[in-house]
C-alpha cells in the first residue's frame, strides 16, 4: 500500500435531511435494489455470505529482491567494509481472477522482485511469475502453476458501471502480514483523480480500512464481485485514515485481458487532442450551465479526434452516454476502450449539442522508438534514451503535444548520474546543435569534445549547462 502524507484539514459536516418526492425511472434493464441494514443482525446476515464467497479468492503475495548495500565510507578509509548484498522484501495481497492461477495485484507490490511467492487462502504457497506489469495503472498480472486438473476459486469482475456512492463494500487483504482480514465501509466517491505519483486515473474512494499489506487486495460489493483493487491511501500516519483508493474493475479487466492474450504492454487508445478541464471561469465564458467537461485546446492532425470531427474550442460533455467531469475523466473513458472500438462523444459547440463518433486508436509511434543506451566519454554515458512520440508520451504520462525530442527514460550510473540527468529529461541541444532524434544524439556524442554545452527540458523549463569533457 502506498501512503501519501498530506495535510488534510479536519472538516465538520452538518447535513440536513428533508423529505423529497419520488420519481419513477424508466429503464430497459432491472436495477439492483439497495437497502441499508437496519440492525446488527441484518449486517451480519449481509456480510458473512459475501465473505464466504469472496475471501477464498484473495491471496497473500511476498516479493524479495537482492540489493547491493554500499559500505560505510568511514570504514572504507581503512580498507574495511566491502559492499554487501541485502535482501529486501515486500508484502501485499492479490486476487485470483482466473481459475487456472492468474492473479492480479499492484505493480508496486512486485516491482523489482526476483522471487515472488503467492500464498493461497488455504495456506499453500506457490512461486509466481509476472505475465505483465503496468506501472501506469499500478497493476501486475501474475501466474502460478497448479497441480494438474486443479481450479482455484475466483472473483468475478463487476465493471458494469452501476457502483454508486454510498454502496456498502468490503476490503479483503493481508494488512501488516497478520493474515487475511476483512474490513467494511462504503463507496465514499467515484472517479477520483487522487494519486500524485500515478496516472490520471478514475479511482474508487472508500472508507473501508486499508493498511500496509492490503495493496492488491479486493474491494468487493454486496454481491461478492470485484469492483476494484485496493491500491493506496491518503494519510498523515501511514495507516488508514478512512481515505483509501481502489483501481476500478474496468481497468483491471483491460490489463488482465492483455496479459491473458500474451501481451507484454497495455495498448491504450487516446483522444488525439490537447484537453483542458472546464473551470468555473471557462464555464461562464462559454455560457455553460455547469463548469464540467473537457475543452479541446488543440487537435492532433490525423488522430482520432481529428478524424471524428472534434474541433478546437469544442467542449466534450459525455462519453458513451456518461457525463464527462474533466479532462482526466475523458482520457480515462476513452483509454479504457479496446483499440478499434467505436466511442460515442457528446460535444457542446457554438451553444448547441452534437453527437460525434470516434474510433479508439492508440497514439502513433512516430518517429520509431529507437531505444539506446549511450556510452563513451560524454555527459550522457549510462543514460537510456528514446525518440519522443505521441505513443511514448502516452505511455509515460507526458504531453504528446510537447514536440519532437529525445527523452531520457533510465539512468544506470556513469557520467549521466554524475551530472544530474534524470528520467523524464528531454535533450534539446548539444554544443549548439539541435537534437530531435536519438540518431542526432548519437552523432553529436560521437565527436570528442573537451567542453560539452547541453540544453535539456525538465518540467517544462529549459536549462543549459556546461560540462568538462
Amino acid at each position: 500500500m502506498r501512503a501519501h502524507r498530506v495535510l488534510i484539514p479536519t472538516l465538520a459536516l452538518l447535513a440536513a435531511c428533508s423529505p423529497s418526492g419520488k420519481t419513477q425511472a424508466q429503464t430497459s434493464l432491472p436495477q439492483p435494489a439497495r437497502s441499508v441494514p437496519t440492525s446488527a443482525l441484518g449486517m451480519k446476515q449481509s456480510f458473512a455470505p459475501v465473505v464466504r464467497k469472496a475471501a477464498p479468492a484473495v491471496v497473500n503475495i511476498s516479493s524479495k529482491r537482492l540489493v547491493r548495500q554500499q559500505a560505510d565510507p568511514f570504514w572504507e578509509l581503512f580498507g574495511m567494509g566491502a559492499p554487501r548484498n541485502r535482501v529486501e522484501g515486500s508484502l501485499g495481497s492479490g486476487v485470483v481472477v482466473r481459475a487456472d492461477g492468474v492473479i492480479v495485484t499492484n505493480n508496486h507490490v512486485v516491482e523489482g522482485g526476483q522471487e515472488i511467492t503467492v500464498a493461497l487462502a488455504d495456506r499453500r504457497e506457490f512461486p509466481a511469475k509476472v505475465l505483465l506489469a503496468d506501472a501506469r495503472t499500478d497493476l501486475a498480472i501474475l501466474k502460478i502453476d497448479l497441480p494438474a486438473g486443479e481450479r482455484l476459486p475466483v472473483l468475478a469482475l463487476d465493471d458494469s458501471g452501476d457502483t454508486q456512492v454510498g454502496d456498502l463494500v468490503l476490503a479483503i487483504g493481508d494488512p501488516f502480514g497478520v493474515g487475511q482480514t476483512v474490513t467494511n465501509g462504503i463507496v465514499s466517491a467515484l472517479n477520483r483523480n487522487a494519486d500524485p505519483n500515478g496516472d490520471a486515473g478514475s479511482y474508487i474512494q472508500t472508507d473501508a480500512a486499508i493498511n500496509p499489506g492490503n495493496s492488491g487486495g479486493a474491494l468487493v460489493d454486496m454481491d461478492g464481485d470485484l469492483i476494484g483493487v485496493n491500491s493506496f491511501i491518503l494519510s498523515r500516519s501511514g495507516t488508514s485514515s478512512g481515505v483509501g483508493f481502489a483501481i476500478p474493475a474496468a481497468v483491471v479487466r483491460r490489463v488482465v485481458e492483455t496479459a491473458a492474450g500474451g501481451g507484454r504492454a497495455v495498448v491504450r487508445p487516446w483522444v488525439g487532442a490537447r484537453l483542458q478541464s472546464v473551470t468555473p471561469e471557462i464555464g461562464r465564458s462559454l455560457g455553460l450551465a455547469t463548469p464540467s467537461g473537457a475543452l479541446v485546446a488543440d487537435v492532433w492532425p490525423g488522430g482520432p479526434a481529428d478524424r471524428g470531427g472534434l474541433r478546437q474550442g469544442d467542449v466534450v460533455t459525455s462519453v458513451d452516454g456518461q457525463p464527462v467531469v474533466d479532462a482526466a475523466g475523458l482520457n480515462f473513458a476513452v483509454g479504457n476502450h479496446r483499440p478499434g472500438d467505436t466511442v460515442r462523444i457528446g460535444v457542446r459547440r457554438a451553444g448547441g449539442n452534437q453527437q460525434l463518433t470516434l474510433r479508439a486508436d492508440p497514439a502513433p509511434a512516430t518517429p520509431a522508438r529507437d531505444e539506446r543506451v549511450i556510452t563513451g566519454r560524454n555527459p550522457f554515458d549510462g543514460a537510456t534514451v528514446v525518440n519522443l512520440s505521441p505513443a511514448v508520451a502516452e505511455e509515460l504520462g507526458l504531453d504528446p503535444f510537447g514536440g519532437a525530442g529525445v527523452l531520457v527514460t533510465k539512468i544506470a550510473g556513469g557520467a549521466a548520474a554524475q551530472v544530474g540527468l534524470q528520467p523524464g529529461d528531454i535533450i534539446r541541444a548539444i554544443n549548439g546543435r539541435k537534437i530531435t532524434t536519438v540518431r542526432d544524439l548519437a552523432a553529436a556524442v560521437s565527436v570528442a569534445s573537451r567542453v560539452w554545452q547541453v540544453t535539456i527540458e525538465r518540467n517544462g523549463q529549459q536549462v543549459t549547462a556546461t560540462f568538462q569533457g
